[in-house]
Parts: structure tokens; sequence; C-alpha cells
């Protein structure tokens, strides 16, 4: 009975249905804690993410003007001033926004660097995808990803030469994707700007796409635990051998013992019985803009392929946690160059 309750705290959790706390505690005793406070001069402002919501037909079929939607998002500038700041765009997964977005925007705050969190469901109607992948295609948060880039270029307080996206699961997946020329060409910032690069945490990597392997000349960065069985590792592995074979910037960091959602406070480790995945059944891209089930042959989609299946281990590992947060933050260091916000 108490692993049937867990299992159920767990998916409200990750379906978005559940209040999480604002100041998570330590999981171990000895483990340093990830969360810093929010520094009482860091500075909310509440903006608007002009996008589209887009089939995955019309997204590969270059569509601009479809179905606007404006979305909610929450800059949060680490100092007041007039000096220009980088900055990291976070982008949610599928359970849609919670404390791990928080938890990543206290600590690049702390690091001197702005955060904008993009909503990418409210505005739609979405609540969460995680029992349902159908209701929004995942591309849409590509185009999500290089909108609010443009709100960020024409920001005074941000420096658009120095702005990383960064998203987790879903979107994850959007933010490593958006790095490909073809849809920067389609869908890129009207500002022209682009990422400094592209950080995914448990990305999905095996949408296979016409042109995938040619990418931006900006780092890919890609990290994953090694037990996660919802997206397993051994895709981005393929992924990013790929990219390196092809002379990109890519590197991917694995965690042992890590599931699914590693760095999430929140999470309890249980498994999560209804969620969808495509661990089986590498969707790829047809010439004319399809995206097909690779074993049938037959139009993709999460209701009625039957390689789909349910179920997967997801939850927090406060060791892989800590260890992700010492390398990317890193690696933020190097490639953005931020002043430490003072305390």
């Amino acid at each position: 009975m108490q692993t049937c309750r867990i299992g159920a705290v767990l998916l409200a959790i990750l379906l978005g249905t559940w209040g999480l706390p604002a100041h998570p505690q330590s999981a171990e005793p000895g483990v340093q804690r990830t969360q810093p406070p929010t520094a009482s001069n860091v500075r909310f402002q509440l903006l608007t993410v002009r996008s589209n919501t887009l089939t995955d037909e019309e997204f590969l079929a270059g569509k601009k003007d479809a179905n606007p939607v404006s979305l909610a998002a929450e800059l949060r500038i680490p100092r007041p001033g007039s000096d220009r700041l980088p900055a990291v765009v976070l982008l949610h997964g599928s359970g849609g926004m919670s404390t791990l977005e928080d938890t990543w925007a206290r600590h690049f705050n702390s690091m001197g660097i702005a955060t904008l969190m993009v909503d990418s469901f409210t505005a739609r109607g979405v609540q969460q995808t995680s029992a349902n992948q159908d209701q929004l295609s995942r591309w849409a948060m590509v185009v999500d990803s290089y909108r609010a880039l443009d709100v960020l270029a024409s920001h005074p307080r941000i420096d658009p030469r120095r702005v990383v996206v960064m998203g987790f699961s879903r979107g994850g997946g959007a933010a490593h994707y958006s790095a490909m020329r073809r849809f920067y060409a389609m869908y890129g910032p009207d500002s022209k700007a682009e990422y400094a690069a592209h950080i995914a945490f448990y990305p999905t990597c095996n949408r296979v796409f016409r042109d995938g392997l040619d990418v931006v000349d900006k780092p890919i960065r890609i990290y994953h635990g090694a037990a996660d069985d919802y997206i397993p590792v051994a895709e981005c592995r393929l992924r990013v051998d790929q990219l390196r074979k092809a002379g990109k910037d890519a590197v991917l960091t694995e965690y042992a013992d890590a599931h699914h959602v590693f760095d999430n406070p929140g999470f309890p480790l249980a498994k999560v019985p209804q969620v969808q995945t495509t661990r089986n059944c590498p969707p790829l891209e047809e010439v004319d803009g399809q995206i097909m089930d690779s074993q049938t042959r037959q139009p993709f989609s999460y209701a009625s392929a039957p390689c789909v299946e349910r179920g997967a281990t997801a939850g927090y590992n406060p060791i892989a946690h800590a260890n992700a947060v010492r390398d990317v933050s890193e690696f933020l260091s190097a490639v953005l160059k931020p002043a430490p916000a003072p305390r």
C-alpha cells in the first residue's frame, strides 16, 4: 500500500497537479544543498513570448503564422543596474512548470545569470502531456525557444550574445534540436541572434530528421541518467556520437544510478505507470514532412503507434543532482563568463 501511495504522489507531481514545497530539504545527510535561496536583490518581470501552436506537420512544413499564442514567461534579473547580463532560457518538461525550473533559476541567479522560465502549456490550455503526448507537438517548444530569444535580445539588461537555452525531458529535446540549422532557418529569431549553447537534461534523442546533423557551431551539452528507463541514455549516446563524427561540439555526461528527473528534489523515486515512452520506436521524418512510425511506416502518433509503451521509473538522486549542478556551473562559467551576483 505504501508503494502504491508513493507512486500516486509521484504521478501527481509529474502531471503537474501536486503542490511542491518552495524550499525542499536535502534528501541525505552530508549532501550539500543544491538550491540556494533567492537573493533579496533579484528582480522579477513577467513577460509575454509570442509564439505559434503548430502540429508536427505544420512545423516541418515551415508554417510561421499559424495559430498564434501569447505565452507567459518569468524573467529573473540577479542584480539591479544597467549592465548587460548573460541569461538562460528554461524549457519545462511534460509535467509543466514546477520547482525543478525554480531550483535551477535560483542557482543561476546566484551565479549572476538571468533566467527566463517559459510556460509553454498554460496559454495553450494544456496542464500536462505525460500521459497523452499527442496534446501538443513537442516541436512547438522549439519555436517557443526562438521567440524567447527574441524577447531577451531586445531586453536592455540582457546581452544577446550570451544567452543559453536549457530544457528538461520534452523541453530538453526542444533545447538540443533547436540547434539544427534547418529549424533556425525556418523559425529562428527575427533578431538573427543565436543561442550561445544548447543544454538538454534527459531529452528525447531518437527523432530522425532530415539534415539532423547539420547544427549550428555552438556547444551542445546533454546530461542524462544512466539508469533512465523512460528516455534511455543509449539514444543520446548515438546522437552525440554522430554529431561528434560530423565535427560538432557535442558532449554527453552520464550519472550513475540516476533515473529520469534525477535533478528535481520534489520527486521521490518511484514507478510511474501512466507515462508514454517511445524508448523502443524512434519516429522518423519522411521526405514529405510526415513523422512516421519507424516500424509500421504509418504516420506516427502516441495513440496509434503499437511500439509506444507506458510506465517508467523516475525520481530524485541527490548525488547526481549535485554533480550536475557542478558540471553545468563549470560549463556556463566558461561560456557565459558571468559576474557573481552580490548576496
